[in-house]
């Protein structure tokens, strides 16, 4: 099938990186890193951008800027990347593992709300594959408890709430620009935020406890250097300026490619609430319905046939080893998650930037995988 590879290179990234290889500064002082942290911000709908070298240690240092310690815990959906857990215990508080809507894959509000209790000092939503979490939802739910909401927007370069970004919602977002996300660099993080206070300290964190104005040599508070490099910098503004025709490619392909099998009940797509206004569709997710039907055999046909195709995380986060040590979590009932890991399954986001005859035949080969499923 004729799928484009990911990530794709040309000219333009070669003639940022020539201009930094030239330059005497190839770390993250360059003017690109400030160029590129200055127009994501603005992208995200937010006044400041705090870049470091993934999306886990961005996850990790807004936990630390918020003063999330040992004793603490912090709500987190049960199917994400293991990084929105993890963070949570690098800063030595207790995630608490709530469950997911069982067609939206992202955190159910009420679940989070049930999961609070005098410890708990943050929330953080998943914007799971593009579309938003409900936000309205979270953020009544985080002003009502005093409870900082961050978003782990790792999945949603360009997502909107009605018309609002992804990462300007909570106290602050944290993205992701590794190899295979919408705006890669191979690693590269990026936290979002509104609050100049906060934004301060992030930048001076990520840059060795300095603070602007101040000497070179003078360091204000026990920090880390965090820092992205002009290389991430450069191959991200190339990058970034073709993020909005991908977005407007993939969007257009997904309705196709669902259009195209909406004669099938048997596949659940991910359940998208009319308050997203735009979606990234880093992932087209999906759920394998029918009592016959094993998605296992429908995940291998579709790789068989060349169509890039995950089953889905293969349990929910406490499911992970490093979670079976008591004390390590807390978790509540999770009876949508853990149906997921057994019938979910999602596309790669590179699919949707193929061309229109190869979603075409992209759906009769989902098509077939289905029949094929329940034999």
């Amino acid at each position: 099938m004729n799928i484009p590879s990911w990530p794709q290179a040309g000219e333009r990234e070669a003639e940022l990186l020539r201009v930094v290889l030239d330059s005497p500064q190839w770390g993250g002082f360059h003017p690109f890193v400030d160029e590129f942290e200055r127009s994501f911000a603005a992208y995200q709908h937010c006044r400041y951008g705090i870049s470091a070298f993934n999306g886990t240690v961005s996850l990790e240092l807004a936990l630390t800027l918020l003063g999330i310690k040992p004793g603490d815990e912090v709500i987190v959906p049960a199917i994400s990347f293991v990084a929105t857990a993890t963070a949570v215990s690098r800063v030595g508080a207790l995630p608490v593992f709530v469950d997911i809507e069982p067609y939206s894959f992202n955190i159910d509000p009420e679940c989070a709300a049930g999961a609070i209790t005098p410890h708990t000092r943050a929330i953080v939503a998943v914007h799971f594959g593009g579309p938003m979490a409900r936000m309205d939802a979270l953020q009544t739910i985080a002003a009502d408890r005093n409870l900082s909401l961050i978003e782990d927007a790792a999945h949603a370069q360009g997502s909107e709430w009605n018309g609002r970004r992804a990462g300007s919602f909570g106290i602050c977002g944290s993205f992701s620009f590794q190899n295979g996300k919408v705006l890669p660099c191979g690693e590269g993080g990026m936290l979002t935020t509104n609050d100049e206070k906060f934004a301060e300290r992030a930048h001076s964190f990520a840059n060795q406890g300095r603070v602007k104005g101040e000497s070179f040599f003078k360091h204000f508070y026990l920090s880390s250097n965090l820092r992205l490099t002009a290389f991430q910098a450069a191959v991200l503004i190339a990058q970034f300026e073709r993020l909005p025709d991908q977005i407007r490619q993939r969007t257009a392909n997904a309705v196709r490619l669902k259009e195209l099998l909406e004669d099938m009940p048997e596949i659940a797509w991910q359940q998208v609430p009319a308050e997203v206004t735009q979606n990234s569709y880093y992932l087209l997710p999906g759920r394998l319905r029918g009592e016959r039907a094993s998605r296992d055999d429908f995940h291998h046909a579709l790789i068989s046939a060349g169509i890039p195709c995950t089953p889905f995380y293969p349990f929910p986060l406490y499911g992970n080893p490093l979670y079976q040590e008591a004390g390590s979590c807390r978790v509540t009932p999770c009876p949508n998650a853990e149906a997921c890991v057994l019938d979910a399954f999602w596309l790669s986001h590179v699919l949707l930037l193929a061309d229109e005859q190869t979603i075409d035949e992209a759906a009769q080969h989902i098509r077939q995988a289905v029949r094929d499923s329940k034999r």
